[in-house]
């Protein structure tokens, strides 16, 4: 095979790559609302074809089981949540704007999204028994542990405090502080929310004191 040939070959085996994943995206987007409602243990590929327009068989040709389609379909939700607060980092001006931001931004996505929350602690308590979760389980915590040490590095750095605890203990902190709002807010605490955001404010505060 020529230069040219192998390089125009290469070009549409990346093509088709690019196409597959694209589609994987796709079928995962019809499957959330399903994975969310019922949760992994109710969820089966079949179910999900009955609840969206793909067939079983498109299902099982992109995703190799359910563990495939479910830890895709989380990975792939989570890529956006981790990025959702960006903005907030980017343009606050103050700590007073950053903590609003945040507090907004985490009780939004609380109220809008709130299956779709339960159905990622669902996939990591799943991992504690599957093994074939935990890399991917491990590879999320990493991003959402990244995605709030940049919120209080930002905060610390325009309230000119000094974190004094670890990324990781951060995140337990955020992370323990939202899975017991989702759970009150799943139970019909009309209050969840709103508490939420109270919380976020003391937290920082409690986490990155003042000097």
């Amino acid at each position: 095979m020529t230069p040219v040939a192998e390089k125009n070959a290469d070009r549409v085996s990346r093509r088709q790559v690019d196409k597959f994943a694209e589609r994987r995206d796709q079928l995962a987007e019809a499957a959330l609302q399903t994975l969310s409602e019922l949760g992994y243990a109710r969820t089966s590929l079949r179910e999900i074809a009955q609840n969206s327009e793909f067939s079983h068989g498109v299902l099982h040709y992109y995703f190799s089981d359910k563990v495939d389609l479910i830890t895709h379909c989380v990975r792939h939700y989570k890529a956006r949540c981790v990025t959702r607060y960006d903005g907030v980092v980017a343009t606050a001006q103050t700590p007073e704007e950053l903590k609003a931001g945040f507090g907004r931004v985490l009780v939004d996505s609380l109220r809008d999204e709130a299956t779709m929350h339960r159905l990622w602690y669902d996939l990591r308590s799943q991992s504690l028994f599957e093994e074939s979760f935990r890399a991917d389980v491990a590879a999320i915590d990493k991003s959402l542990e990244n995605m709030i040490w940049r919120i209080a590095s930002r905060y610390a750095e325009l309230a000119g405090r000094t974190i004094t605890i670890a990324p990781a203990t951060m995140y337990a902190v955020f992370d323990g502080l939202f899975q017991q709002s989702l759970a009150r807010y799943l139970s019909g605490d009309d209050t969840a929310a709103d508490s939420l955001a109270d919380n976020v404010d003391q937290v920082l505060e409690l986490v990155i004191p003042a000097r």
